[in-house]
């Protein structure tokens, strides 16, 4: 296992504090407004996450930049890094020509009793963020498909094109499964 990623600028809280803060944005500001808020911080904390990454990589994979890093190494690559962090272990999959879904059962933005709703919205913000930096700039949307704060068995995060997820968002909101419109 390698060592816990050098940290400029990003700093650890607690899982339990990021739970207490998400309950509290939702609390005060409402779902909407809070759910907000938490993406825009975890979009702001994305970029310094991906720095984190890139001064990290080279100590677990001998790669400097990660513009050379294989895609067949990203799963364990990502999963080793963001359990350094404490955010978790995850497993990604292609779904379809047009989706990649990120998969964990322990993110620790969520637990399975925190409520009857998706409640990873800094780690849509930021994920989102860090997976933008990670592809080159070109943006990458982010949105939970599954959250074990709803009863599922894990959080499963789709990311893709930002008009790819809008349209997975209407089918859902259709009543659509996502994997049809990531074919």
């Amino acid at each position: 296992m390698a060592h816990a990623p050098y940290q400029r600028g990003v700093v650890g809280i607690g899982a339990n504090a990021l739970r207490v803060l998400r309950t509290s944005l939702l609390n005060d500001l409402g779902e909407n407004q809070g759910a907000t808020r938490l993406q825009e911080m975890g979009y702001a904390a994305g970029n310094e996450v991906y720095q984190s990454f890139r001064e990290w990589l080279p100590s677990f994979t001998d790669i400097e930049d990660p513009a050379d890093l294989d895609a067949s190494l990203l799963p364990e690559v990502l999963s080793e890094f963001f359990g350094a962090l404490g955010w978790g272990t995850l497993q990604t999959e292609r779904i379809g020509a047009l989706g990649l879904a990120i998969t964990t059962s322990d993110w620790a933005e969520t637990t399975p009793t925190v409520g009857d709703g998706p409640a990873c919205f800094f780690s849509t913000g930021m994920l989102a963020s860090f997976l933008t930096a990670l592809a080159g700039g070109g943006p990458i949307a982010v949105m939970e498909i599954e959250c074990r704060g709803q009863g599922d068995a894990h959080c499963r995060f789709l990311t893709g094109s930002p008009e790819t997820l809008g349209n997975v968002y209407d089918a859902v909101g259709r009543g659509e499964d996502y994997r049809a419109v990531l074919r």
